[in-house]
């Protein structure tokens, strides 16, 4: 049995499900403070200077 290709022309409508719905249904909790977003990126000191010179000089690149 085929289906007419103006069926498939919208895509099904989703359930609008609210933000807490979203957020539990990934299991998400709430920031309580700074240190849960808190993350070691960077290997020493020297590897973040690298990384914020190289930013800072990105940025202003085409400024001149």
């Amino acid at each position: 049995m085929s289906t007419p290709l103006e069926d498939f022309s919208h895509p099904r409508p989703r359930p609008r499900l609210s933000v807490e719905e979203l957020l539990a249904a990934k299991g998400t909790q709430p920031i309580r403070s700074l240190d849960d977003l808190a993350a070691d990126t960077f290997e020493s000191d020297e590897e973040l200077a690298e990384f914020l010179a190289f930013t800072y000089a990105e940025r202003h690149r085409d400024a001149a």
